[in-house]
């Protein structure tokens, strides 16, 4: 791991996002609850924020960081998208822009575990990091007109 001890803590965020394809008519079916395995969004969620807190137990080299808030968004894009947007925040010595990115993913793979009994043909892509802030590097934005 690389040595923080010697950073000051400030305010640091990070917001990721993954999106989930679903095939023609699976998504609408999805989200009414339809599905054997209840109600995908809000298991979704809580999949975010324990694999959010548990980032350094999943990602060899990551520090172990007492997180201060975790939220988790979900937006239907066009007719089969899912958008999943995760965004991460602490008070500490190192960012936070990895229990962004593994939140949104477990996010996604919860969907389409919970999903895969409609349609085995979802797909999971564009897991990313749209933004970050604080720390000696500052605010980084994706340059993404999709924003």
């Amino acid at each position: 791991m690389v040595d923080v001890g010697a950073k000051a803590a400030t305010r640091r965020e990070a917001e990721a996002r993954a999106i989930v394809v679903f095939p023609r008519g699976a998504r609408r079916v999805v989200l009414a609850g339809l599905g054997p395995k209840g109600p995908v969004l809000e298991v979704a969620r809580t999949a975010a924020v324990l694999a959010a807190k548990r980032t350094d137990q999943l990602v060899p080299l990551c520090h172990s960081i007492p997180l201060d808030a975790v939220t988790v968004a979900f937006a239907t894009r066009g007719a089969d998208e899912l958008e999943i947007r995760v965004r991460a925040s602490c008070t500490g010595r190192t960012g936070v822009e990895m229990e962004a990115l593994v939140g949104a993913s477990v996010a996604a793979l919860t969907v389409y575990d919970m999903s895969k009994a409609v349609d085995h043909g979802i797909r999971i892509e564009r897991i990313e990091l749209l933004e970050k802030t604080g720390g000696r590097s500052g605010t980084w934005r994706a340059e993404d007109s999709q924003r």
